[in-house]
């Protein structure tokens, strides 16, 4: 595969290590010789230590086979999370500190994760692209609140911090992008 076709969630192998693409940034060339750079953040599934690499759009890059398996967030037990798979029942434990961005997002019954599986063991998993949160903790809502572009901030119900529009109030539920971590709408 080439660097240009790489996306975000993907696995690749770097010299015999299997690396999660976790961010991908696109830096074009300031002259017209210069070629199109792809600068690859990510970690390595083993030992979890942090990548980063830049790449030319042309540049052959290995991807390492993996399926996705549909799983149910189950419970947090120390520092493990327990996640099952929905169809077999066969339960993946993952290091939360491995998943501290993706624990953000994970509320009670949450449809939608995908666990990246690769010979038997969990990788990581991939959230839904929005997610429905509940507002825990925010300032009053302002009856003379206009729709307009004022925001301030609100925790919701897993500890997320979002700015919301100013009209919202606790209790409320609301979409969240899981990509940027910004509020989309009322849910």
């Amino acid at each position: 595969m080439k660097a240009s076709d790489l996306k975000k969630g993907q696995v690749i192998d770097i010299d015999g290590r299997s690396i999660l693409v976790r961010d991908l940034d696109v830096q074009s060339p300031s002259s017209r010789s210069g070629s199109t750079l792809y600068k690859v953040r990510g970690v390595d599934i083993v030992s979890k230590q942090k990548y980063e690499n830049r790449f030319k759009g042309d540049e052959n890059i290995d991807t390492v086979e993996f399926s996705r398996r549909p799983v149910q967030f189950l419970f947090q037990d120390g520092d493990t999370s327990t996640f099952m798979d929905k169809e077999t029942f066969e339960q993946y434990m993952l290091n939360t500190e491995d998943i501290a961005d993706e624990m953000r997002y994970l509320g009670e019954d949450l449809d939608g994760i995908l666990a990246m599986i690769a010979d038997g063991n969990i990788l990581g998993i991939e959230l839904p692209a929005t997610v429905v949160l509940e507002i825990t903790d925010t300032a009053p809502g302002m009856k003379a609140a206009s729709a307009s572009s004022r925001t301030k901030p609100a925790t919701l119900s897993t500890g997320l911090v979002v700015q919301i529009p100013e009209y919202l109030t606790p209790g409320e539920q609301i979409k969240i992008n899981t990509t940027t971590g910004e509020y989309i709408s009322r849910a």
